[in-house]
C-alpha cells in the first residue's frame, strides 16, 4: 500500500485566466504564491494558497476542450471549502453576482454545506464547520 502524507494541491484548467484569477484570489480570497507564463506552451500556471498552505495549480491553455460537469459526471464531483459561517460566505458570493445553491444538511453529520460554480462551472461546495443543529 502507499503511504500518502496529504493532498499537495488541485489543478485547474480555466477558460478565461483574468476571470478565474480574480475569482479565486478577489472572491474566494486565496493567496498567490507565484505566477508563471510559459510563453512555449501560451499558458499560464498560477500557484495559490488558502491559509499559507498550497492548494491549487491554476492553468490557462488556449482553446481547452470543454468538459461535461453535470448532471453527476463520471470524474471530479466537486472540490470543497470549510467555512465557519455559512451564511456569510453566502453573502459574499452573492454580492459578487455569484449563484448559489440552498443550504442543504449532510444527513450523516448534521453540519451545513452548499454548492456554487467557479467561472467555468466547476462544482464547488461551502462546508460549514462549526454549525451544530439543535
Amino acid at each position: 500500500m502507499l503511504r500518502l502524507n496529504k493532498i499537495h494541491h488541485i489543478a485547474i484548467i480555466c477558460s478565461d485566466y483574468e476571470i478565474s484569477k480574480a475569482f479565486y484570489t478577489g472572491i474566494l480570497g486565496l493567496t498567490i504564491l507565484k505566477e508563471t507564463y510559459r510563453t512555449e506552451r501560451k499558458s499560464y500556471k498560477l500557484d495559490l494558497a488558502l491559509n499559507d498552505n498550497y492548494v491549487i495549480e491554476l492553468f490557462s491553455f488556449p482553446h481547452p476542450p470543454s468538459r461535461i460537469s453535470r448532471p453527476e459526471a463520471t470524474g471530479l464531483r466537486h472540490l470543497a471549502f470549510e467555512v465557519d459561517n455559512l451564511e456569510r460566505a453566502l453573502e459574499i458570493l452573492r454580492k459578487n453576482g455569484i449563484e448559489t445553491e440552498g443550504i442543504r444538511t449532510d444527513i450523516l453529520t448534521g453540519k451545513r454545506f452548499t454548492f456554487f460554480p467557479d467561472p467555468d462551472g466547476l462544482p464547488l461546495e461551502l462546508y460549514e464547520s462549526n454549525y451544530h443543529p439543535d
